[in-house]
């Protein structure tokens, strides 16, 4: 195999890893947007990995199985839009406390899933296949125009989430929401409604990135099969400066990042002459070190376009605007 048949293999590997991190932040940027800080990312993935695995195992559907995902990352993400919102609670606070949420409906509902693997006509049905013509393009055929429906539709939804913020009437006012709410309220704007739509569809597109790691990546079901993503996914929120077009890159980024920490495991290597072999631990640190020195980077930056939305985590009170 040459040298670019495997930078090629090896660059789909790793899309295919950064896929789930690019649909967590597209659901983070949404809620970010609107002036929610929500960090309950993981468990709206986990939520949507564990009930889309049942939904495909149970009725061998795997549209209806992508959507159960994307309902029960939806559901996450309205009981942190009732108590943020409506009760006005800690956006941190619940944002963790959906996380844990998360993690436990997973971990209970998973016990009976262990072992279980999904239907064959399912994964066949998010199979890879190739796209007429594009798929022969050198090194970038086998990264994008070979891969499953699930991992193409992707970048799709951050195109499509770009032109919605920038581009469309309804999202101008959610950005202004995300800036003055008080201001956006006194322009006739309803910033409530406003809220609980966005913040709930942010909650159904971190559903679909769980279902991707149950359902696509991994056919049977696995504990914590997230594995941290979620936080990275978070972090990118703040690395991608809450653009869905630069959160294409830094998700496969950091896919790539995923991908060398595989690629590396338990492989040999010499040096100085002697045989060493890194730890498959110490490799599992890369992405989450990588997000610690991209977030040092980041802040250091004062460019206003890098800067979140002005409200973002202030509760909103109508009565003292």
């Amino acid at each position: 195999m040459d040298g670019l048949t495997q930078l090629s293999l090896f660059l789909q590997v790793s899309v295919q890893m950064g896929t789930p991190i690019l649909f967590g932040t597209l659901g983070g940027i949404l809620c970010e947007k609107v002036g929610h800080i929500n960090l309950g990312v993981e468990g709206m993935m986990l939520m949507g990995a564990v009930f889309g695995f049942m939904a495909s195992v149970a009725t061998g559907n795997p549209a209806f199985a992508v959507l159960a995902a994307g309902i029960a990352g939806a559901f996450g993400a309205l009981i942190y839009a009732v108590i943020t919102v409506s009760l006005r609670g800690n956006h941190t606070v619940t944002g963790l406390a959906l996380t844990i949420f998360g993690s436990g409906v997973a971990g209970l509902l998973g016990k009976q899933l262990t072992g279980m693997a999904q239907p064959e006509h399912v994964i066949a049905s998010f199979a890879a296949y190739s796209v007429p013509g594009l798929s022969k393009i050198p090194v970038l055929g086998e990264m994008f125009f070979q891969q499953s429906i699930y991992v193409q539709i992707a970048p799709v939804c951050a195109v499509l989430l770009y032109l919605y913020l920038n581009k469309t009437y309804v999202g101008l006012n959610l950005r202004a929401i995300g800036e003055n709410p008080g201001a956006a309220d006194a322009s006739g704007i309803k910033v409530n409604l406003y809220k609980y739509l966005h913040i709930v569809a942010g909650g159904f597109l971190c559903g679909m990135g769980g279902a991707y790691l149950s359902i696509v990546f991994v056919p049977h079901w696995q504990d914590n099969i997230t594995a941290g993503i979620g936080w990275i996914a978070v972090a990118l929120v703040i690395f991608s400066t809450w653009n869905p077009l630069k959160a294409i890159g830094g998700a496969y980024f950091f896919g790539i990042l995923r991908g060398i920490g595989y690629k590396l495991q338990n492989a040999d290597m010499s040096l100085f002459g002697r045989q060493i072999q890194i730890s498959s631990q110490l490799l599992d640190m890369i992405p989450y070190l990588m997000t610690i020195i991209v977030l040092v980077l980041i802040v250091q930056g004062k460019r206003r376009e890098n800067q979140p939305p002005h409200a973002l985590g202030n509760p909103y009170f109508r009565e003292e605007r």
